[in-house]
């Protein structure tokens, strides 16, 4: 499913996707959406089921105003 679709189906949730697809800047151009909830930590605890996988949370929506986001490099 492109990314465009998820953003469709999923409009308001938090979704974690199996990638199969990204673009220049890493963004999620195609994949399978592995669970999606309004609820973060109900991803939190789907992400844990995820090893191996190449996979990416995502909030499909406007960004709500109290979110932080923090990044980091190994």
């Amino acid at each position: 499913m492109d990314f465009e679709e998820i953003k469709r189906k999923y409009s308001g949730q938090w979704v974690l996707i199996e990638y199969d697809e990204l673009g220049v800047d890493l963004e999620v151009k195609k994949g399978r959406v592995l669970a999606h909830s309004e609820n973060k930590e109900e991803i939190y605890k789907a992400l844990s089921k995820t090893a191996g996988k190449n996979v990416s949370v995502d909030f499909v929506g406007p960004v709500p105003s109290d979110l932080a986001v923090m990044f980091f490099v190994e």
